[in-house]
């Protein structure tokens, strides 16, 4: 891969990273609840979710699935279902306890990474998504491999910038708001909302 081709790789993944959707809403929910440094076991699991997206798209199966309506719309609705089940779970969520005025870990890691893992795995868009993009920074005439490895690496380091240090840092503002219950039931409600929002919306936008 060239270094002209990368440098418009490197920019299109910032551009899609920072375009909001479940994975950041995840990181942010996780930062929130769980602090900053610990939202990495999430942001972990949704990069997992993004290689193995593009390991299906580079074995030919993601043309399957953008062309399969039935496949595309069980892998579809079990995501939406999922989100909206995350989304009622936050917005139903007790607030826990104040201690020393910090966040109490609630979550298990494991837990936090499976979780990432599952929001963007769900999401067949993304296979599409993938599918139309990928092309894009592949050249067939030369040795796939190394171009998929690099295309799997630049998209992991770009997403894992733009979660952490943009997504999480941003809703680390919000965790004063953690220190009463109150405050930690409106911020479940919020972010139970708007996983709703996009488990909803991913159910009806085709």
């Amino acid at each position: 891969m060239s270094l002209s081709l990368w440098l418009g790789l490197v920019a299109a993944c910032f551009l899609i990273s920072f375009t909001p959707g479940a994975g950041a809403i995840n990181t942010m929910a996780n930062s929130v609840t769980a602090g900053w440094a610990r939202s990495g076991w999430g942001i972990a699991g949704q990069q997992v979710a993004l290689v193995v997206h593009i390991a299906i798209v580079a074995a030919g199966v993601g043309v399957l699935v953008a062309s399969s309506p039935l496949l595309f719309n069980i892998v579809r609705y079990a995501g939406a279902a999922y989100l909206v089940y995350l989304g009622i779970r936050q917005w139903r969520a007790r607030p826990h306890p104040d201690v020393d005025r910090t966040i109490v870990p609630t979550e298990s890691s494991w837990s936090m990474a499976r979780r990432g893992v599952l929001v963007n795995l769900t999401n067949p868009k993304a296979v599409v998504f993938f599918l139309a993009f990928t092309p894009q920074f592949i050249r067939p005439s030369q040795p796939l491999v190394p171009q998929y490895l690099v295309l799997a690496a630049t998209v992991v380091v770009v997403d894992v910038t733009v979660m952490w240090f943009f997504f999480a840092t941003a809703a680390k503002g919000l965790r004063r708001m953690t220190r009463s219950g109150a405050g930690q039931t409106r911020l479940n409600r919020i972010f139970g909302g708007l996983f709703v929002g996009v488990g909803a919306l991913l159910a009806v936008v085709h």
